[in-house]
């Protein structure tokens, strides 16, 4: 057939539709968003939604899940159970309706409030997409006196409508089903999935109980809050809040265009300030909206609205000072939203996110008007607030200017030998072999220089006593030019996790130029000084090249003891009384000078020869007692540093030269 022909050939025959089941199976992705992993999880949190609509309306107070091995999944409500006998007004049955037909159910009137009044299964979808998309589905219902059974194969029913009468404890709902890995690429979700999507709804239905079975673990979970979101927030704050958790509830009645119906919409506000933690989560009809949408608009609205009004009434603005911005006041806020309405846009059916215009305009109007009372009742508390907000914006304008300002310190050529004083490269360009000597002085640079394999050891000096990074601010570490200049030799910029100045963060491990870093020193006490703020400088700055084991102190022998012409060297005192003890003759023992008036054939020999020399490796075993040991002697603990010297001092008197 020829290329016309092909053309011709499109007519009216040439227009398909998928029919039934396909229409899910084919595309699982119009449907759940995605035919992956995230679709096979919201085909889940279709069913899921459906007994939690039943809960809410007072129907059950807990509801049962249990993931299976073989990645099947059990849902079991104790709701009024499915409908699924004889409809006279549809001339079908129930669970025709509901298993077997797209935009169907007993939600659709929702605006109303009849049968449900605020429903998160809204769209008809749930029951009969996730039935389409499964290998089996077997659904029990208990209700009228009566047990139902179905059963369904990949999208189609097997055996119909089994009815029986039954003695029960209970009405509900049972729906036991596997995934079809022949619709989704993976079905393989996770208990992490089943625990955090529990946990969540918890918190959003305060009072109902969720029990969860994993049989892969044979592991039991339940998750409840009594006081829903308000319970949450405090577990979050962990009780390090710098306000008292707020909760704020209102219901309103609106419409999101002048033709379109009017609908209620619930709202429930909790929040406290933390300078530790920050979270925001917004839940709409039990739906987590991972990308908020209308909640989200109108938070961010209120906030910046009411606290910078704030700050200008109480007169805490510079002159000419810019105003603040919703991520000053979300660096310490914990804050969760749960809202429910009678009629829902969502942004698709994977609900992530809601368009409400009337949603966001009320709870922008809800917010303001309880944030203004809460400021003007707690004047203690919005003080405290409105301070924390305006550090937090300083601190977020000099960080930036800060990354700005290391941007370009950093930045330059290639060849940081040209733009580095008194760096000196290596030959080779093999980080595999590479090694940076960060040696005390000029003196100790020339010694060194003299001393090294050229091929591939390079030195860089540091001038005198390096500033003290774990007190400083950043703005003034960058304003240190050695430092500067040794972050440069480096290469892999720097890692900053704190929450203000996450933003100067430019940390690669990959543009590491060397194998081994190697802090060499005079053995004195100036030296010693010297190297621990050089190791206070990586462990602020770098951390990793700590953790991952690049650095290294090399150490600098004590004594030389020469003996027929012969010399030794000795690290310790012990070490030069073992080498004494066995020397015949005269001998004459010199304490070291500084690096810098040693020989280059000493140098090599006892620092930077690979196959002689003396390193230490600097590996922090204990990460947590690394940081507290740098805090007590290097930090702002004054006097857990005055009782630890008064209690250890005396066993270093010795390294000090008192002549």
């Amino acid at each position: 057939m020829t290329k016309s022909e092909r053309k011709s050939d499109y007519g009216n025959h040439s227009i398909s539709s998928l029919k039934g089941a396909d229409r899910v199976r084919l595309r699982p992705g119009v449907i759940f968003g995605s035919d992956g992993i995230e679709g096979c999880q919201h085909s889940v949190f279709e069913i899921l939604s459906n007994s939690i609509d039943e809960a809410r309306e007072g129907y059950g107070t807990y509801i049962e899940v249990a993931r299976y091995s073989d990645r099947s999944v059990m849902i079991k409500d104790f709701g009024r159970g499915i409908p699924l006998d004889y409809n006279e007004k549809e001339q079908r049955f129930n669970w025709e309706l509901v298993f077997c037909e797209l935009y169907a159910g007993g939600k659709y009137k929702n605006n109303t409030g009849e049968n449900y009044e605020y429903s998160l299964g809204l769209n008809g979808l749930g029951s009969c997409a996730t039935q389409y998309s499964s290998e089996y589905m077997d659904v029990t219902v208990f209700r009228d006196g009566f047990r139902y059974d179905l059963h369904f194969e990949k999208g189609e029913n097997v055996g119909g409508l089994k009815k029986e009468k039954c003695k029960y404890e209970s009405t509900g709902t049972l729906i036991k089903w596997k995934p079809d890995i022949d619709v989704f690429t993976d079905i393989n979700i996770s208990l992490e999935y089943f625990q955090n999507t529990l946990k969540k709804q918890a918190v959003v239905n305060a009072g109902l109980t969720f029990k969860l079975y994993d049989e892969e673990s044979g592991q039991d979970y339940e998750y409840c809050y009594q006081n829903g979101i308000t319970d949450y927030v405090r577990e979050i704050s962990l009780e390090k809040c710098f306000t008292e958790v707020q909760y704020y509830e209102a219901s309103a009645k609106g419409r999101d265009r002048e033709d379109k119906p009017e609908y209620r919409v619930k709202m429930q506000i909790a929040f406290c300030f933390n300078n530790e933690i920050n979270m925001l989560e917004y839940y709409h009809n039990s739906s987590y909206l991972e990308h908020g949408g209308a909640p989200d608009r109108a938070v961010k609205s209120a906030f910046v609205y009411e606290i910078d009004r704030a700050l200008r009434a109480r007169n805490k603005y510079n002159k000419d000072e810019a105003k603040i911005t919703f991520a000053d006041i979300q660096d310490s806020l914990i804050l969760v939203t749960n809202s429910f309405s009678t009629q829902t846009s969502y942004e698709n059916q994977t609900k992530k996110s809601i368009t409400n215009k009337f949603i966001q305009d009320a709870m922008t109007d809800f917010l303001k008007q309880h944030l203004e009372i809460y400021f003007i009742e707690n004047k203690t508390e919005s003080e405290k607030i409105i301070d924390q907000v305006l550090v937090n914006k300083r601190s977020r304008e000099t960080a930036e200017k800060t990354r700005i300002n290391i941007k370009k310190k950093l930045s330059g050529t290639v060849d940081i030998s040209n733009r580095v004083k008194k760096f000196v490269d290596c030959r080779s360009k093999d980080i595999n072999r590479r090694e940076l000597y960060i040696v005390e002085g000029d003196s100790a640079l020339g010694a060194c220089k003299l001393g090294r394999d050229a091929e591939f050891q390079a030195i860089i000096p540091v001038r005198g006593k390096i500033l003290n990074c774990l007190k400083a601010e950043y703005e003034s570490i960058f304003k240190n030019e050695i430092i500067v200049d040794l972050i440069k030799v480096l290469g892999c910029g720097i890692e900053i996790k704190s929450k203000h100045n996450k933003d100067l963060n430019t940390f690669d491990m990959n543009n590491l130029r060397w194998d081994k870093i190697i802090i060499c020193t005079d053995a004195d006490v100036d030296g010693f000084q010297i190297r621990t703020l050089i190791l206070t400088m990586l462990y602020r700055l770098i951390p990793s090249l700590i953790y991952e084991g690049k650095v290294y102190i090399a150490e600098s022998p004590l004594f030389e003891i020469t003996a027929k012409s012969k010399s030794y060297f000795a690290y310790s005192d012990k070490e030069k009384n073992s080498i004494v003890s066995k020397l015949d003759g005269k001998y004459s023992i010199q304490r070291s000078k500084g690096l810098g008036e040693n020989e280059p054939e000493m140098m090599w020999q006892t620092t930077m020869n690979p196959e002689t020399r003396r390193l230490i490796k600097v590996i922090p075993d204990d990460i947590e007692r690394t940081e507290q040991v740098f805090d007590l002697l290097l930090g702002d603990n004054l006097q857990g540093r005055k009782s630890f010297i008064e209690e250890h001092g005396h066993r270093y008197l010795d390294m000090i030269d008192v002549s």
